[in-house]
């Protein structure tokens, strides 16, 4: 029997130990997904950080701060990787017209092609998760985490504090 069937039942279902549950697996998904992101990044001289703030800045530049409430980090973590990436001609600054102070952080060509190294091995992993999950079935695993990282913000429990 699962959690879910128990609720639609009107069973009582154990909050906490729900919440446990979904925060140990996040945190293991995490680790899982960092260690495969040093490895798909590691051929383009990247580390799964520094891919993680050169995709968030791939669409459209933004400031530090930005990023950091994109990819709920804290705005010094993404400072010092900002700063090794432009260092390393991956990335760089310009000027903000919102804000003077606040430079705006956008990938160089250099960058871009680290990035686009990366890409297939990236398309590869999503097909073996997909063949592994099922389409529908991974299509409900991003729902189902967009929906809980909604939740974390609405409640007001930040890790960009």
């Amino acid at each position: 029997m699962t959690e879910r069937a128990a609720v639609e039942r009107g069973e009582k279902v154990a909050y906490p130990e729900l919440l446990s549950r979904s925060a140990l697996g996040v945190f293991r998904l995490n680790g899982q997904f960092l260690a495969v992101a040093d490895e798909l990044a590691a051929p383009a001289g990247l580390t799964a950080a520094w891919w993680q703030v050169l995709g968030a800045v791939l669409p459209q530049p933004l400031p530090v701060s930005g990023v950091a409430r994109a990819m709920g980090i804290t705005r010094q973590s993404v400072q010092r990787i900002a700063d090794l990436l432009v260092e390393r001609g991956l990335a760089a600054y310009e000027p903000n017209p919102a804000h003077r102070r606040a430079k705006l952080l956008t990938p160089t060509e250099a960058g871009r092609a680290a990035i686009h190294e990366i890409t297939p091995g990236h398309a590869a992993l999503a097909t073996c998760l997909a063949q592994e999950l099922g389409a529908a079935d991974f299509a409900e695993t991003v729902r189902v985490l967009e929906r809980l990282s909604e939740a974390m913000d609405a409640i007001g429990h930040r890790s960009d504090r």
